[in-house]
Parts: structure tokens; C-alpha cells; sequence
């Protein structure tokens, strides 16, 4: 095997910032990503993720902090003296080049001899599963095979660091499915490191083996997926994260990391995810999924169904309770837009906030 990534033991991030005249893109963000991981940077539009790659890529200086490869600090060079590969979000191919001519375009600029050129070029293809498309052009390939070559071109330089920055949000569902599998793929394959910006928990959670979820230009939390698909640490993480139903009322009862929140009258349970005492203000978080249609009994919420939408093998509505609560739940039947359901919430899966 030609292709060998060059080696380092860990990337630093100290305390980097990135301002805009008076808007901070990034406040003080610091992480370490050690060698062979796989880092997923995940938070909705404008929380910094894309802004903190392009500063780690060098396509954007920082203005406050240091980045170190291992004892090498990086900030102050060059994007091309740093060397790391970087897949764009709409691929950045050269329109009149073919696939290996596009592939080969960065070896052909350090200078590379021809013949170790057509070497890697070809075993980059033979890594994304591209050996006969090496003769055409990108717009002879899919939106699939595009990512591909543009993977290809980023690895074939022997990167110490793969960046990628969105690269499957151009692809459709089934597409960007498959590309997840052949990114990991590649990444366990190569023995690599990557840093992938997502808005995406889905990507995140069957990608990364840490996720970084960043808001506001800061990070909020960092953890292996299902730590922080299990318990995020803070509201607005768990909210990212898919805790879409969201009901204030007071707590009545604390039995160590379980309480008990009374809701509109209703007392409702769930683990204690911030510092909560009796007749404190809290927010109980659920997901759609823990949100069901049963039997009226003590725990149940009466709501009103706004919308229901069929997703297969179940259904997702919407309901409001009588004092305004919405509520997103999961049902295995139709429920008729009008009537009242009685929803009940998983409290081995609900989590509780501070107000």
C-alpha cells in the first residue's frame, strides 16, 4: 500500500478565537483530538463549526489562541505548508479535468515524479471504489461519485489531518446513507484523522467516536455519541440533540438523580441532569419517540391533536394540551386531527433542566 498518512500523535486547540469586526465567530475553544480519531463538529447554522475548520485548515486566521501539531504550533502557517486534505461541502472539483487529472492535482503541485503520481492516484481510486472512472469528467459522475473523487483528492496527498466540511448535505437521503458507511470505511481503512462539520446528529452519532457540539461560537459539550445522545449535559445540547418536547413546571420531589416535576397538574418523572432542589423551576426534556399514546391514568397528559403525519411504521403528530403545552408524540395508529389523546412520557429516557 502506497497511500500512508502522515503520522502525529495529537492536534491542539488552545483557547482559539475568531472575530469579525465586533462579532465572535469563536470564543476560546479549546480541544485535543489524538491521532486516529474520528471528531465530529456538530451544532446548527452559524454556531462556528464551519469558521473553526477553515481556522484549523488555515483558510481563515484566528485573532485570539494558538493551534499545535503536536509541538509544532500551526496557526501562523500557510494552508499548504499545514497539508491537510480538505473535502468542501460542494466539492470543488475541476470542471475540465478528469477524474485522476483532478485526483493527482495536488501531488502534481509539490512536485510529485509522474510515475508515483499514477501510483497513488490509482490506489486513492481503488480506495473509493472509482477504478474505472478515472477517465471522465465530474460532470459524467453523480453527486455520489463527485464526493468520492473529492475524498480521493484529499487522501492522495497523505494528509496528517482529513477536514471535512458538510460534505454529504448536496446528496440525497439513500445517497448520503451509503456515503456515511464508505467515509468510515476509508477513515478505519487509511487509519486516519478526521474533523467532520455536520448540522446533522444522525451523521454524528453513526460517524464520530467524539462529538464536539458547539454553539455560539463556544463548546458546549464534548462526549462519545451515546453520551451525549443519553445525557446531555446542558437544555440546549439535549434540544440538538432531539429532545424536542420541552414542558416547564416545578419540582415536587428529589430521590437522588430521579425527580419528580409537576406539569399543568400532572406529575411527571425523569433523571436530574442540573443541580435541582425541591420547589425549584425545571424544564422536563423528552424525545418525540418517548412521547406515546396510551390509556388515561395518573402520569398522562390530555392534548389535543393538531397534525399527524404517517411515517411508515408509525405515526408523529403534534398535540396541544388545554394550557397551551405542545407536545410532539409517537403513535403505533392514527389519531384524528380534533380529537383528545392521553400522552404519557418514558421517565427512563426523560431528562430535567434547570428553568
Amino acid at each position: 500500500m502506497l497511500l500512508a498518512l502522515s503520522k502525529f500523535d495529537e492536534l491542539r486547540l488552545d483557547h482559539m478565537s475568531r472575530k469579525f469586526g465586533s462579532m465572535s465567530a469563536l470564543s476560546d475553544v479549546s480541544l485535543t483530538v489524538r491521532k486516529g480519531e474520528f471528531i465530529a463538529l456538530l451544532g446548527p447554522s452559524g454556531c462556528g463549526k464551519s469558521t473553526a475548520l477553515n481556522c484549523i485548515a488555515g483558510l481563515l486566521s484566528t485573532t485570539g489562541g494558538s493551534i499545535y501539531l503536536d509541538d509544532k504550533r500551526i496557526d501562523q502557517l500557510k494552508p499548504e505548508d499545514r497539508g491537510f486534505g480538505m473535502v468542501f461541502q460542494n466539492y470543488a472539483l475541476f470542471p475540465h479535468m478528469t477524474v485522476k487529472a483532478n485526483i493527482g492535482f495536488g501531488l502534481k503541485m509539490r512536485g510529485t515524479p509522474k510515475t508515483e503520481i499514477t501510483q497513488r492516484v490509482d490506489e486513492a481510486l481503488g480506495l473509493v471504489r472509482l477504478e474505472t472512472q478515472g477517465h471522465k469528467l465530474p460532470g459524467q459522475l453523480s453527486g455520489g461519485q463527485q464526493q468520492r473523487v473529492a475524498i480521493a483528492r484529499a487522501i492522495v496527498i497523505e494528509p496528517p489531518l482529513v477536514l471535512m466540511d458538510e460534505p454529504l448535505s448536496n446528496l440525497d437521503a439513500k445517497l448520503r446513507i451509503e456515503m456515511r458507511a464508505e467515509i468510515r470505511r476509508i477513515h478505519n481503512q487509511l487509519g486516519a484523522t478526521t474533523l467532520y462539520v455536520t448540522h446533522d446528529q444522525d451523521e454524528a452519532l453513526s460517524l464520530a467516536d467524539r462529538i464536539v457540539v458547539l454553539r455560539d461560537g463556544r463548546i458546549r459539550q464534548v462526549g462519545a455519541p451515546r453520551d451525549l445522545y443519553e445525557s446531555p449535559d446542558h437544555l440546549d445540547v439535549a434540544e440538538f440533540m432531539g429532545y424536542r418536547n420541552r414542558l416547564t413546571g416545578k419540582v415536587t420531589r428529589r430521590d437522588g438523580d430521579i425527580a419528580t416535576v409537576e406539569v399543568g397538574g400532572v406529575s411527571l418523572s425523569g433523571r436530574v441532569r442540573d443541580d435541582l432542589a425541591v420547589g425549584a423551576h425545571a424544564v422536563i426534556a423528552a424525545r418525540p419517540d418517548d412521547v406515546t399514546v396510551s390509556d388515561k391514568g395518573v402520569g398522562t397528559l390530555d392534548a389535543k391533536v393538531e397534525t399527524i403525519e404517517y411515517r411508515g411504521r408509525e405515526f408523529v403528530g403534534t398535540a396541544r394540551t388545554e394550557g397551551g403545552l405542545e407536545l410532539i408524540f409517537h403513535a403505533s395508529q392514527a389519531a384524528s386531527v380534533g380529537n383528545t389523546v392521553s400522552l404519557s412520557i418514558d421517565s427512563a429516557h426523560a431528562l430535567i433542566y434547570a428553568a
